[in-house]
């Protein structure tokens, strides 16, 4: 049995980030940017209007003057001549600033009659024109690693990139097993659960940027295993869900074995999750999490999430963990890394508060469901009092927050 931290350090010596592939603008969305972009135009690539109005020198710009209007500016049509003294040209949000002008009178601002405009008393000092690069020039750069939110793709597209580089989706295969599983919709025997783990784990996963495949429930035989083994070839990980343990009926650590697994670890000294298996095989990467519900979040939340980043390029292990200060006394801890579930809420000073449940019983999905945070206790820390500070891990309505 190994710590968790050592169990941590053997997975990021094995997982590697996907290849890099290019992706149309319209399908990166949620996408994690694998090289920097640059930017082959300016933007705005022109002084342009920010209101409607009238543009003109602002060294003519004083109460009750008059002006000519020679012509208009809109959007997509520039106004062609040059503005001189006593001139303006009616302008449109948008429009590129015509030359000679540097200073646009709002609409408001002013009484037309015919050609002629008089400028009103109250005109403030804003030119009311946004500068050419204002937003950024050519050659400017989105740097990567990135998850591509909205604004990134509205950002590309201004500049002028329609192909973008990104880590290719992870290939995920995911092995329930046990006799005593059967998939939604079926009638289970009574003896029998509902295989629910598998599918919560594959809608998180490809929430954050996986491509699963599902594999039929492996019986507790070695033929059945060694079949849904087989059938997950290609993948880049496989999770199995199950059999991590060491009873008569726990084969997956012997059957990956018999088929080449290279073991990293089995057992980690962690609360709730110690049976756990991770290794490679034929270049895919294999982690076998317990079937237990809450032991497969609380481990997935520590050891898929560190996985799918380093894959997904988004590795970011190194930073500082996130806090909260205790809501309740806890006992001293023994010598598993104990992960406690608990909710989340603010006390009067603005202070995050991390209050573990009471009951911590493993088998207890309701609680895992309720928990809005995990509050990291590490081997044989001493007794903790309410209000001291602590190490906790972010969940997502009882999943992982990647």
């Amino acid at each position: 049995m190994i710590s968790v931290s050592d169990a941590l350090s053997h997975l990021f010596d094995l997982v590697t980030a996907t290849e890099v592939e290019a992706v149309p603008l319209r399908q990166a969305a949620g996408r994690v940017l694998a090289r920097d972009v640059v930017a082959t135009r300016t933007q705005p690539p022109f002084a342009a209007s920010s209101m409607d109005g009238y543009a003109l020198r602002q060294t003519e710009v004083e109460p009750d003057a008059m002006f000519k209007v020679i012509g208009e500016a809109a959007a997509g049509h520039r106004f062609d001549g040059v503005v001189k003294a006593g001139q303006a040209v009616r302008i449109f949000t948008g429009a590129p600033v015509p030359e000679g002008a540097d200073f646009v009178v709002i609409q408001e601002d002013t009484t037309r009659r015919g050609d002629l405009i008089m400028l009103g008393h109250d005109i403030g000092p804003k030119t009311n024109i946004r500068p050419a690069g204002g937003d950024f020039h050519t050659g400017d750069t989105m740097d990567a690693p990135r998850l591509l939110r909205p604004a990134d793709i509205a950002l590309l597209a201004s500049m002028n990139v329609a192909t973008v580089p990104v880590y290719a989706k992870p290939r995920v295969a995911i092995i329930a097993t046990g006799d005593e599983l059967v998939q939604p919709g079926e009638v289970p025997n009574p003896d029998q659960i509902i295989a629910s783990n598998t599918y919560g784990l594959a809608a998180l996963l490809e929430q954050h940027g996986a491509q699963c495949r599902m594999i039929p429930i492996a019986r507790d035989t070695v033929p059945s295993l060694t079949q849904a083994f087989t059938m997950a070839q290609d993948a880049d990980l496989i999770i199995t869900i199950g059999g991590a343990s060491v009873g008569d009926h726990d084969l997956v650590a012997p059957v990956a074995a018999q088929m080449g697994m290279e073991q990293a670890f089995y057992k980690v000294a962690m609360r709730p999750g110690k049976p756990l298996i991770f290794g490679r095989l034929d270049g895919m990467l294999v982690l076998g999490l317990p079937g237990n519900p809450v032991s497969a979040g609380v481990t997935s939340a520590i050891f898929l999430k560190a996985a799918m980043a380093v894959m997904l390029g988004l590795d970011d292990h190194d930073a500082a963990p996130a806090t909260a200060l205790l809501g309740r006394d806890l006992e001293a801890n023994d010598f598993r890394q104990d992960y406690l579930r608990a909710v989340l809420s603010t006390d009067a000073d603005g202070n995050l508060v991390a209050t573990p449940f009471e009951r911590q019983d493993s088998a207890m999905m309701e609680r895992l469901a309720k928990a809005d945070c995990l509050v990291v206790r590490p081997p044989e820390a001493a007794a903790a009092a309410k209000g001291e500070r602590v190490e906790i891990i972010a969940l997502g309505g009882g999943m992982v927050a990647f």
